[in-house]
């Protein structure tokens, strides 16, 4: 499984308020959700995102509330990758849970810059900056949890082998 996408970069203690904020969780539906992703932190992030694209960001991404509704906005926006410093760790979880992959390496965090070109191969977790040319090394999912990815979430996975 791989990536590649351009960067939209954040800092550290993303919460899930910005990523999407409360006043739009009386919706589930996806669509709605990644329209208005990230939109108290990055007004113009829905109109400049593409297929593909990936956020790097600082430390403690994804911290606050509980909500599954923010690694969805996230991947439903359409971006194929969350690298960080550190994770908030029910962020982490639920992001595996709906199948949005996301990568710690803190020495990808402190160096790719804003509309960077970067590929991930999430076999192996190498993270080449094409804009650069630096390659950095995130520990790669288990096979287990590339194939929950793969299969869309832990939903759509139990959906198709059980």
């Amino acid at each position: 499984m791989k990536a590649e996408g351009r960067v939209f970069r954040y800092g550290d203690n993303v919460d899930t308020d910005v990523i999407i904020p409360a006043r739009y969780l009386n919706t589930s539906d996806r669509k709605e959700l990644a329209s208005h992703c990230m939109e108290d932190l990055d007004s113009t992030f829905v109109k400049r995102v593409s297929a593909g694209d990936i956020i790097v960001a600082g430390r403690n991404f994804g911290c606050g509330s509980s909500r599954e509704h923010a690694p969805i906005a996230i991947k439903e926006s359409g971006v194929s990758c969350v690298i960080a410093s550190t994770f908030a760790r029910i962020f982490f979880r639920n992001s595996i849970n709906i199948g949005l992959p996301i990568l710690e390496c803190p020495e990808a965090s402190a160096e790719i810059a804003e509309g960077d070109k970067v590929s991930i191969d999430f076999s192996t977790g190498v993270i080449h900056d094409e804009t650069t040319g630096k390659e950095y090394k995130a520990e790669p999912f288990p096979p287990f949890m590339q194939r929950l990815i793969e299969a869309g979430g832990l939903a759509e996975y139990i959906k198709e082998n059980f």
